[in-house]
């Protein structure tokens, strides 16, 4: 956790029905939190982007979560509208071609590649064709992520000390 600072290593999930519960959620937070991710739900809701200005705002940090997943150009798009709001994190969910658009177009945003829903398990993944187990899928797509220029990965929680040693292996440099 060096170099995070203390008050922001908690993000608090919006996970609520309105911009108003989640408005009246920080507020009654005050000070505990100081990060906030503002998801799908919400953004279904009225007064999304209202809700993340707002909570800029009052100087805190936002983690947008929604998963971008469409065609590149799409996906490219969405990300660059998301620039210049304040925004530290945002998610992709997607294929090589739809993370090097969102890292492409990410300016301060912070792009976080999710490797895998955890809400999958092994007969969802059989049923979109990953006939890999799960900890070389995780591993494939978090290498993915970083080859493409995403900052970071978000990943269901499987050996994930032994995930990230795997990944920096092969993020190394080769010396001959």
């Amino acid at each position: 956790m060096a170099g995070i600072a203390r008050a922001e290593r908690l993000i608090v999930a919006l996970d609520v029905a309105t911009s108003g519960e989640a408005r009246a959620l920080v507020e009654r937070l005050g000070d505990a939190a100081r990060f906030y991710k503002v998801g799908l739900e919400l953004f279904m809701a009225e007064g999304y982007f209202e809700l993340v200005d707002w909570i800029v705002r009052r100087g805190n940090k936002v983690f947008v979560d929604l998963k971008f997943f469409d065609v590149p150009e799409t996906v490219r798009r969405a990300v660059a509208n998301l620039r210049g709001r304040g925004i530290t994190f945002a998610t992709v969910h997607g294929n090589q071609a739809m993370m090097q658009a969102a890292a492409k177009e990410k300016g301060e945003v912070k792009i976080l590649a999710v490797t895998v829903l955890t809400s999958l398990d092994r007969g969802d993944l059989d049923d979109l064709g990953f006939s890999c187990d799960l900890e070389r899928l995780v591993l494939s797509r978090a290498r993915r992520a970083m080859e493409a220029g995403c900052d970071d990965y978000d990943t269901k929680p499987v050996e994930i000390s032994r995930l990230v040693r795997k990944i920096a292996a092969l993020l190394k440099p080769k010396v001959n």
